[in-house]
């Protein structure tokens, strides 16, 4: 039998056709770069990085599209077994425009539902699931049914010992009722043992964007550890017993897309590993602000000694010294989401 994954992650795959000219609308870009996206997608290229044996379960369409998503897996080290063919739907594709430091609107064709939300715990491998390390969840994933029932179902499914981290992951285009998600988002709450979001993404879990009684209402849900990232302020993370708080690095930004899942990358080998939580939530915040100076996802997911050499920077740094760039416009990153419109 083979080992068990370290992490396998339940959500979306995605084709990433971001542009090559930076500050203009989709109307007037004229040329685009192909890349593998998807949040679910993206945190397991991230952790595979940091030497994890990962696994996506997601889903692609019956296109032409599909061979690349897995052959790109393959690539970078994360296991496609659970990529599942959904005859009749087409593999999303997703657009955005870049306008650095901090805008970001992305275009989501998945309509009328994509292949991931069609997913069922019969075309999963359960028992994988149930012997992995860690399972990771998303918001999105809450979204439709029948991927709402499978993602919960997954969820309880961790081995003893095991985490399961709710990444809360809010897309509001993806909810045809978006006042529904927080009694959803209540149900996975209940399933997990980490919650991981942004302060917007905490509002819509728990009702608060302040971050330290979004903690404690996470927590209260039976979590045992809270990660709020808050942007230009840094990112907290709280358990019953320990808080951190961890300063923002400082970097020109290319493309904040991204940047959160490899966070999450980085946070689920952190804990892994059982590293102490300030070095985890210290190794995450560094490998989130990488890829925010690069243009795409889960291709430039940064490797541990990019990672390292970062933090080892930002530490020799004196507080007169000049930030590590120098753009005209720098943006102090904790990792974000970017805004969402519908096609």
């Amino acid at each position: 039998m083979n080992r068990p994954h370290d992490l396998i992650t339940l959500g979306r795959v995605g084709v990433d056709l971001y542009p090559q000219q930076t500050g203009v609308p989709l109307a007037e870009v004229e040329t685009f770069a192909r890349s593998l996206g998807g949040t679910a997608t993206n945190v397991a290229v991230a952790a595979a990085r940091h030497g994890l044996r990962t696994a996506v379960a997601t889903g692609v369409g019956d296109d032409r599209f599909a061979p690349y998503v897995r052959t790109a897996l393959r690539r970078f080290g994360v296991d496609d077994s659970q990529v599942v063919t959904v005859t009749g739907r087409q593999t999303p594709v997703v657009f955005c425009e870049i306008h650095p430091p901090d805008d970001f609107p992305i275009l989501f064709y998945r309509a009328p539902i994509a292949p991931d939300q069609c997913l069922t715990c019969e075309d999963l491998d359960l028992a994988a699931f149930a012997r992995a390390r860690m399972i990771w969840i998303t918001g999105g994933g809450l979204a439709v049914e029948p991927s709402r029932t499978t993602t919960l179902e997954v969820a309880a499914l961790r081995a003893p010992g095991a985490d399961t981290v709710l990444d809360l992951d809010w897309r509001p285009s993806f909810w045809s009722r978006p006042e529904d998600a927080r009694h959803w988002y209540a149900r996975a709450l209940e399933l997990a043992t980490v919650a991981v979001g942004n302060r917007d993404e905490a509002k819509v879990a728990v009702g608060t964007r302040d971050p330290d009684k979004a903690a404690d209402l996470l927590l209260a849900s039976g979590v045992r550890l809270a990660v709020i990232k808050q942007g230009p302020h840094g990112v907290l993370a709280r358990t019953p017993t320990e808080e951190v708080v961890v300063e923002p690095i400082t970097v020109r930004v290319v493309n904040g897309l991204g940047a959160g899942d490899a966070f999450g990358g980085a946070l689920a080998a952190g804990l892994l590993a059982g590293r102490p939580l300030r070095e985890v939530v210290e190794t995450a915040n560094a490998a989130g602000a990488l890829v925010a100076g690069r243009l795409a996802c889960a291709d430039d997911m940064p490797e541990p000694h990019e990672v390292t050499e970062l933090l080892w920077r930002n530490a020799r740094r004196h507080p007169q010294d000049p930030p590590l760039s120098v753009p005209p416009r720098a943006f102090t990153l904790a990792a974000h989401r970017p805004r969402d419109v519908s096609p």
